[in-house]
């Protein structure tokens, strides 16, 4: 069975669960809140051709980052459309095969030099981008409906330039990260995704899969997006509700036997740590140990 075979199938049971949704309390006031504001942004989609979609990756992209919205889009169903809803396609800076994390190796399907002009852009967490690729995502944000990044894609995003001055959000373990680096974005602590103009960041891993949830939402309505999550037998909620991290929203509490990390709060390496006033102090990482070292009061009086 082939997949608009497979589609077709399910969409009467997808339209049905989609229409059958309900919620309680205040997760309705929720769910009409963000009916409002996707009646307020809606996306438009051409008559008569698919919606362009280029994954950018490069050395370990994190899986769940794009595969997770790849499933969204690629799972889309239209009844009495002719073309699929989005067409997909990796991009990267060659054509090298790419070893995302965990080894799942990749050869793009274009590079930054070929690839058409997309629509809507995926950034998952990844290395470092070279000047030639973040030239690539601004000149191509020029034309897209939506730029996205998915958990800490996010510094990619925020290295070219584009997100200054604007909100976003990242996994919850780079909130002070992406603070730090980029002071002049405003860090939305707690959000499940963030939009602004024609740029969305999603928190971390999963909720990539929201934002895209959310992007068939403004291109679509509704009811095709609850269809495409029935179909993917994703119980999330979060595409209704952007605000659903709010646990994240406040630092993590720590005690005299589970400490966190001095600069971020995150979970730590025994092996980091220093000594600062008689007090010692504990990292996640070598770079937030040598943040700390360099400037230790700043983190000591939190």
């Amino acid at each position: 069975m082939n997949r608009r075979e497979l589609l077709k199938r399910s969409a009467a049971l997808g339209l049905t669960a989609a229409g059958s949704l309900t919620l309680p309390g205040a997760a309705a006031a929720t769910f009409d809140a963000a009916r409002e504001s996707a009646a307020l942004n809606p996306l438009t989609p051409p008559a008569n051709a698919s919606i362009p979609v280029a994954f950018l990756i490069s050395e370990g992209a994190v899986v769940i980052d794009f595969c997770g919205p790849w499933e969204v889009f690629e799972r889309v169903y239209i009844p009495d459309r002719k073309y699929d809803a989005f067409s997909l396609y990796t991009v990267a800076e060659s054509a090298a095969p790419i070893s995302a994390a965990g080894g799942l190796e990749i050869t793009p399907t274009y590079t930054i030099a070929n690839a058409p002009a997309p629509k809507v852009i995926v950034i998952p967490a990844q290395s470092a981008a070279s000047e030639a690729t973040k030239a690539w995502i601004r000149n191509a944000t020029k034309s897209t409906d939506v730029t996205m990044s998915v958990c800490t894609g996010v510094f990619v995003l925020a290295s070219t330039g584009l997100l200054s001055g604007k909100a976003a959000t990242t996994h919850h373990g780079a909130y002070v990260d992406l603070a730090m680096q980029y002071p002049d974005i405003h860090v939305q602590r707690g959000a499940r995704f963030v939009e602004s103009d024609n740029l969305a960041t999603a928190g971390g891993l999963t909720s990539g899969i929201d934002l895209a949830l959310r992007v068939v939402e403004r291109y679509f309505g509704r009811n095709v997006a609850s269809q495409t999550a029935s179909m993917l037998e994703y119980q999330g909620q979060g595409w209704l509700n952007p605000s659903s991290n709010a646990e994240y929203a406040g630092p993590v509490k720590q005690t005299a036997n589970h400490p966190l990390c001095a600069v971020c709060g995150m979970e730590i390496d025994r092996s980091l740590s220093s000594t600062y006033k008689g007090k010692t102090y504990y990292f996640c990482v070598k770079e937030h140990k040598q943040i700390f070292d360099a400037s230790p009061e700043q983190f000591a009086a939190k």
